[in-house]
């Protein structure tokens, strides 16, 4: 078999490769960040590779991706592993659920923590077509990996994605908590049905309007832009509306600093029951504790948004406002989310912990989401690229909307 060295040419979707003992870790936020900026939770997000994948073209038959991945559990709740999809030209070929690695234990009662090693897995294809072809592997958007080897029997090269670079940020929803498998997360999802790159810059609990995740999205390389907004700041009862205006405006400002004509959309958070009208703190409902379905809760008071406490359908007011203001920024554009998983959605696809959809709704929002922005009229359309200049800003009208959502 031949080793081939894991090197950046053949890891895309990630800012940095960290060398450790074992191999090179994904990382999706640069070192200053990790280092000043993030908290014990941001650290644990961005090491989990989301939209991460290791690409190459070769003519072998067979191909094993060597990892050690650090997964993190709760004491007495049986949480899905990561897995690994394998695309051969674009097109799922298989998909491999993780069953060892290292586990940090988590005791949500009194917040002790408890390390078990393990040992490596190795992701072995071996019924790959004849002949030269493209092979993506997806790595887990849910656990740390650090990628070690990859081997084959049939030289690899390095792969040449092609289409226009989608940077997306946001919350554990769209880096793609309660999906099966790194495919299925929802922006996986919209970029394949739209034939464009995904670089996932979403964290779950850390999509707070950060003024540094505003410097790292102006940093980095982008065609299109979306940041989907509002879930986290809520949750974590983090700002009033006379904060939470302008900090958006300075996220915003902050991205146009690099890149002055990109087209970027805003995105308002989806339908989420229990905190529609309720503002957060969210909080896990203790009698949920120790099962294998934990659910979160809203511990503000219902209706209350006096002195500007903030709910779901405050936030999409605000951000809608905000890109109304922006008038003079031709480029911007506001999607509600709602119109990606509505009231009328929860009937059909309840979230199972109240938060966090599950994969048939994550499949649902990928789908809308690549119709309302890629499709035909969508901000993001391949048309509207090269010519975006031409575009008024704009708020995606009803009749673009699903039923149910007009």
């Amino acid at each position: 078999m031949i080793i081939t060295p894991l090197t950046a040419e053949l890891v895309h979707g990630a800012i940095e490769l960290e060398s450790t003992d074992r191999g090179v870790r994904p990382h999706r936020l640069p070192q200053a960040v990790r280092d000043r900026d993030a908290d014990r939770q941001l650290t644990l997000m961005e090491a989990q590779p989301s939209g991460v994948r290791v690409a190459f073209v070769t003519s072998a038959r067979s191909v094993t991706l060597e990892v050690h991945a650090t997964r993190i559990a709760y004491r007495g709740t049986t949480r899905a592993r990561g897995a690994i999809d394998v695309l051969v030209d674009d097109a799922i070929h298989t998909s491999r659920v993780l069953t060892q690695g290292d586990i940090v234990e988590l005791d949500l009662n009194t917040g002790a923590s408890a390390f078990v090693s393990g040992t490596s897995d190795r992701i072995t294809v071996d019924d790959l077509p004849h002949g030269a072809k493209r092979i993506e592997m997806l790595l887990p958007h849910n656990e740390q990996v650090d990628l070690i080897a990859l081997y084959s029997d049939s030289e690899v090269k390095p792969a040449t994605l092609t289409g226009p670079l989608w940077l997306h940020h946001g919350s554990s929803i769209s880096q793609g908590s309660n999906a099966s498998s790194p495919a299925g997360i929802w922006p996986a999802i919209a970029a394949q049905r739209a034939g464009v790159r995904l670089h996932n810059l979403s964290f779950g609990g850390s999509a707070l309007v950060d003024p540094f995740m505003a410097r790292v999205i102006r940093d980095s390389p982008a065609d299109l832009i979306s940041a989907k907004l509002g879930i986290n700041v809520v949750n974590f009862d983090a700002m009033r509306l006379r904060s939470f205006v302008p900090a958006v405006h300075g996220f915003l400002d902050t991205i146009r600093d690099g890149h002055p004509t990109t087209p970027v959309l805003l995105v308002s958070p989806i339908f989420c029951g229990i905190h529609e009208n309720t503002p957060g703190p969210g909080a896990i409902d203790p009698d949920t504790l120790g099962t294998d379905t934990i659910r979160f809760t809203a511990t503000g008071r219902t209706g209350d948004t006096d002195q500007g406490r903030l709910t779901l359908q405050v936030v999409r007011t605000a951000l809608q406002d905000i890109v109304t203001a922006r008038a003079d920024d031709p480029n911007l554009h506001y999607l509600d989310g709602q119109s990606l998983y509505g009231e009328s959605d929860a009937e059909v696809h309840p979230i199972p912990d109240a938060i966090h959809p599950d994969s048939d709704t994550h499949a649902l929002i990928g789908e809308r989401f690549a119709d309302l922005a890629f499709g035909a009229g969508g901000v993001f359309e391949r048309e509207s690229i090269a010519d975006h200049g031409a575009n008024a800003a704009s708020v995606l009208p009803a009749s673009r909307l699903p039923k149910g959502h007009r």
